[in-house]
């Protein structure tokens, strides 16, 4: 038999569409439950692939998206020391705690050993190889048996699953799956979720976004852009109800030991905690209205993947993104600071003017 051709399993029922001229593969294999590649495009950007599906990238937009996923809960958490990756991807997300010198425990969650093995090496740059960091633990499980069934508890979990319409990715998207996530966070924990806003619809998004809301009430969303354009988001969720403090924030970034924390945000174009905390697109209470009428996706029917199926040719992410923000209010007093910072907050996301409500 010949092989799988490269460039199916990179990108499945989308490779009739694509023009393949300039790319590259680099690595080809067939796991125990996925087939993966890595392919790169003229200009060296990177694209690992999962089962026809471009799983994680170095696209800057990529890039800010992994970045967002863990330094928004490490930087808001006063002092993470152990944290839960659920999925490997490129290893960007879980490379991103590496330079944070307070984290003692690194778990990683993936079930398909070749990606860690195979996948990681392409992106040490971006990963900081975090795969050989003594303080990092590989846990070859599927998520959901992982989450359920461990003893262990996290300051930080950030869970970055494949598009909800792909096989089986739904159920990590339902409300029991939440549920059990904030179960083995400690007090003050926090957790995030990736959100994407293309291949998706706004019916599917509020679905996702609602059945996070309904287990984290006290919830918050930041918005990543491409080129300018909503793309995808990242859902924060709290295990406690107290207001996010970022008084000290500023300051511990600052402080000697967290240089590379500094350097690995500047290379996707964060160059202070403010436009970080920029990226803010709004509260659970805010979001209220758009959310009333959404699905919540449970174990029992997982409505997201077939609302998700339905719309997986659609590209509508900026008009997402923008009828989120006209729902947005002012941070306070979901988000508290000094007076400076907050002034400076309310004025990049451009609300100087708006009093808390």
């Amino acid at each position: 038999m010949p092989a799988v051709p490269a460039g199916l399993i990179a990108y499945g029922r989308s490779l009739p569409t694509r023009d393949e001229t300039g790319t590259r593969y680099l690595y080809v294999g067939e796991g125990m439950n996925a087939s993966i590649a890595v392919s790169e495009l003229t200009g060296g950007i990177r694209n690992f692939h999962v089962s026809g599906k471009v799983e994680a990238s170095s696209e800057p937009q990529d890039m800010r998206l992994q970045r967002l996923l863990a330094n928004v809960p490490a930087l808001l958490h006063s002092a993470p020391r152990s944290v839960l990756v659920v999925g490997f991807g490129a290893g960007v997300t879980a490379g991103s705690f590496v330079p944070y010198p307070d984290v003692q425990k690194l778990a990683i969650c993936e079930i398909e050993p070749l990606i860690p093995q195979r996948v990681a090496p392409f992106f040490t740059k971006e990963n900081y190889d975090v795969v050989h960091d003594p303080r990092v633990r590989i846990m070859f499980d599927d998520a959901r048996h992982r989450v359920r069934t461990m003893a262990e508890t996290y300051d930080i979990i950030t869970s970055d699953p494949i598009h909800p319409w792909v096989k089986g990715a739904a159920t990590l998207y339902t409300r029991e799956y939440f549920e059990m996530v904030r179960r083995h966070l400690n007090p003050g924990g926090l957790v995030t979720q990736w959100v994407p806003l293309y291949e998706s619809s706004p019916e599917v998004v509020k679905s996702e976004i609602a059945t996070f809301f309904d287990v984290f009430p006290n919830g918050t969303i930041w918005g990543n852009l491409n080129q300018g354009a909503g793309y995808d988001i990242v859902l924060l969720g709290q295990r406690d109800d107290a207001p996010l403090d970022v008084t000290h924030a500023a300051e511990r970034l600052q402080a000697a030991p967290r240089a590379e924390v500094r350097a690995s945000l500047a290379d996707v174009g964060y160059n202070s905690l403010l436009d970080v905390l920029g990226t803010y697109a709004g509260h659970a209470s805010d979001l209220a209205g758009w959310l009333k009428d959404a699905d919540i996706n449970r174990d029992s029917n997982l409505r997201l993947q077939y609302l998700a199926g339905l719309e997986n040719n659609q590209y509508q992410a900026d008009t997402i993104y923008r009828q989120i923000l006209a729902y947005r209010r002012a941070p306070e007093p979901h988000i508290t600071a000094d007076p400076a910072m907050m002034q400076a907050l309310r004025a990049r996301l451009g609300q100087p003017d708006l009093d808390a409500r």
